[in-house]
């Protein structure tokens, strides 16, 4: 129990006392009556009958307090165990820290450096990428002078998982493409009368861009986030260090595979969608136009050049490198927590789906300035 303090709540000086049990039991009562010490220039401890740590901290807190507002406040009357232990507890109290006032910044200066710095972190992110694209290329190169260092097991498997698996889900998209080609083509075509022509526009745009870019498309959301994730739980399992620690390279291991098994298969998705594109965009002119299959066919050979679509397959292999390059990369940046596995899972396919459209976009330029 706490005896009242010696020194009245008015005074703004002169000494003070606490009394009885300055322990945990009694802490809000002894910080009760120490806000009521304010000011005081002495503390007798005399009449304390039992101090604890909790105790010792309320009185410690005071003084620093007290100090801050400075103002010294001497200890009196402490037994020896009693100073000890007030000692050691200022000692370990954090330093108090005066709050920076921070200047007002403009919103519109503020709004700039957030935007400075995103791209100071993605242009970092593409740096790093290119340098671990560059480990791929030298794995690659290694694994070609010497073929006995390539899985060719982990090959077969990915080409399956991301390219075999991968068919039905790309037929449907470009089937439905090229309905959809057909359909708006033939509703602004027959206002000309030049309906016959829907056929040059759907074959032209599957094969020339749509077709290989939407397969890109769908295979970095499918793949890229499939590679991200396996690899990225690898590393949380701490399964990748496990492998350097035996002397294996994750790159041989885990990387080459997946980027040989894309760039073998995107080209052949491509022209899975090129095919059901073009089946799609027939069948739709057909019902809607009128436009019989020997026609379709007919118009589809004489007027289209199989150059088309050799432009539109050769972007495949670049888009595959791009596609499974980020992926793995990005699952190699995984830190050891889940949190970290669902960010860079979605980061790589938003990366990749931006790359593949703006490298894209370069092939396009490109071949529009060279004629092709």
């Amino acid at each position: 129990m706490l005896s009242p303090v010696a020194a009245e709540a008015g005074k703004s000086t002169g000494p003070a006392a606490l009394t009885g049990k300055v322990t945990l039991s009694t802490l809000a009562q002894c910080q009760d009556k120490l806000s009521h010490l304010a000011g005081s220039d002495e503390l007798d401890l005399s009449g304390v009958t039992a101090l604890d740590t909790a105790g010792a901290w309320a009185i410690a807190a005071f003084l620093a307090a007290e100090k801050a507002k400075g103002r010294t406040v001497k200890i009196t009357g402490a037994s020896s165990a009693q100073s000890l232990l007030l000692d050691t507890v200022s000692e370990a109290m954090p330093p108090t820290r005066k709050r920076r006032r921070r200047m007002p910044h403009h919103q519109a200066g503020d709004e700039l450096a957030q935007l400075g710095k995103a791209v100071s972190v993605f242009a970092a992110g593409m740096g790093e990428t290119l340098g671990f694209l560059g480990l791929v290329i030298l794995r690659l190169v290694r694994a070609v002078l010497h073929p006995s260092r390539l899985r060719v097991t982990a090959l077969v498997h990915h080409m399956h998982q991301a390219g075999l698996n991968a068919v039905p889900i790309v037929a449907l998209m470009g089937f439905l493409i090229g309905v959809v080609l057909a359909f708006q083509g033939a509703s602004q075509l027959q206002q000309f009368g030049a309906e016959i022509y829907v056929v040059d526009l759907i074959s032209i745009s599957m094969l020339r861009e749509l077709g290989i870019l939407l397969t890109a498309i769908i295979v970095a959301g499918r793949s890229a986030s499939a590679f991200t994730a396996a690899i990225g739980s690898m590393r949380m399992r701490e399964e990748i260090d496990a492998m350097r620690v035996l002397g294996l390279d994750p790159i041989e291991l885990l990387v080459l595979p997946r980027v040989l098994a894309l760039v073998i298969l995107l080209p052949v998705l491509g022209f899975v969608a090129n095919m059901a594109g073009l089946f799609g965009g027939g069948l739709m002119a057909w019902i809607d136009l009128g436009i019989s299959p020997g026609m379709f066919t007919t118009q589809l050979l004489v007027n289209t050049s199989v150059t088309h679509a050799l432009i539109g397959l050769s972007k495949a292999p670049l888009f595959a490198l791009i596609i499974a390059v980020v992926g793995c990369y990005q699952g190699m940046q995984v830190a050891g927590n889940t949190e970290s596995l669902g960010s860079r899972t979605s980061r790589s396919v938003v990366v990749a789906i931006f790359l593949v459209i703006v490298v894209d976009a370069l092939f396009s330029i490109f071949f529009a300035v060279w004629g092709i």
